[in-house]
């Protein structure tokens, strides 16, 4: 079974940088795409990065787009988003998310995501 894994969430002060990393696993297909998403309490899940497998084309929420990016190393089978300058409003739970739908979008504001982990805590102190 598709397994997707979080890691290198932590606290980080206003201005710093944290690299998460996603390890996917339990499947013999490439991904069609890879993204990046993350909730905090009370609101809704965000898409703040999205890239398609196949040519390491990405995508950004505006939010984000300049301090972030998201990368992958299909050998690996991972995908890391490198976040800087980081702000307090970033606090949020952060998910991998993964799909093999050709031909659907790998935007952040794709709906057509159905693999996720389980999240990774990412603390923005001011």
């Amino acid at each position: 079974q598709v397994q997707l894994a979080e890691s290198g969430g932590g606290s980080v002060q206003a201005g710093g940088s944290l690299r998460l990393s996603c390890v996917a696993s339990g499947y013999s297909y490439s991904t069609y795409c890879m993204g990046w998403f993350r909730q905090a309490p009370g609101k809704e899940r965000e898409g703040v990065a999205g890239i398609y497998t196949p040519a390491g084309r990405t995508e950004y929420a505006d939010s984000v787009k300049g301090r972030f990016t998201i990368s992958q190393d299909n050998a690996k089978r991972t995908l890391y988003l490198q976040m800087n300058s980081l702000k307090p409003e970033d606090t949020a739970m952060y998910y991998c998310a993964a799909h093999w739908l050709a031909g659907r979008s790998c935007a952040p504001e794709s709906r057509d995501y159905n693999y996720w982990g389980q999240g990774t805590q990412v603390t923005v102190s001011s």
